[in-house]
């Protein structure tokens, strides 16, 4: 059976416009029941590019008002190397309470989830999810869907470098123990779980899994799986 992940990444793979992929990033809109979906990088020498599904005048607006500056979900991306629920940050003062004011009134909801992504040249790309939803919907859904989160931004990222022409393949074959370990991965076991299934330390586990993310020039471990798949290296 496809699964939602599977309809996202079949439609990726044919994508070769920045057309095509803020078309596809509103589609996530219908795939996941969420209100809106975001990705926006800002590449190594300073050029910018965004995929949205918020009103034009809301960005027009964040834009003039210089929101980044006091946004909690972009000073949260700042910090942070892992994916994170918009409910961890600081919300606390006027200014950024008027602020969130201002986005629910034009449908930007007050759940969300983003998943921060640096490039080893000094890339930084933000995906995030939102929803107008209760706590208990919304933790239902990012129980069910924050692995397919992860891999989407990632995938997403891929796709809009290699779109803007700066995404550099890597000449390095996996070994099969590299590609085991990414897909016992992919398939949710924990290290310990897929050092077991392997017959091997979790020590050399985690070798096996660094060699990999050096080998795919990947930033974290969630990039080198979400690479290893888009590559066909391993199958998702």
């Amino acid at each position: 059976m496809t699964t939602r992940i599977d309809a996202f990444i079949d439609r990726l793979q044919s994508t070769s416009t920045f057309d095509d992929l803020q078309e596809l990033i509103c589609s996530l809109r219908d795939i996941y029941d969420i209100d809106h979906a975001v990705y926006h990088s800002v590449g190594a020498t300073g050029q910018q590019y965004a995929l949205l599904t918020y009103s034009d005048d809301w960005v027009k607006h964040y834009i003039d008002q210089k929101y980044q500056r006091i946004d909690p979900v972009v000073l949260g991306a700042l910090r942070n190397f892992h994916p994170f629920d918009w409910k961890q940050l600081d919300w606390g003062g006027s200014t950024r309470r008027d602020f969130m004011g201002e986005a629910e009134s034009v449908g930007i909801g007050n759940q969300g989830y983003s998943v921060p992504i640096r490039g080893p040249q000094g890339q930084f790309a933000l995906f995030s999810v939102n929803s107008r939803c209760r706590d208990d919907d919304w933790k239902s859904l990012t129980k069910e869907s924050v692995r397919d989160f992860l891999l989407i931004g990632h995938y997403l990222h891929q796709k809009a470098e290699e779109i803007a022409g700066t995404h550099q393949e890597q000449g390095r074959e996996l070994s099969p123990r590299e590609r085991d370990a990414l897909t016992l991965l992919s398939l949710g076991h924990s290290r310990a779980q897929a050092a077991e299934q392997l017959k091997i330390s979790e020590h050399t586990f985690r070798v096996y899994v660094d060699t990999a993310r050096h080998k795919l020039g990947a930033t974290n471990t969630t990039h080198a799986v979400a690479l290893a798949m888009s590559h066909g290296v391993i199958l998702p």
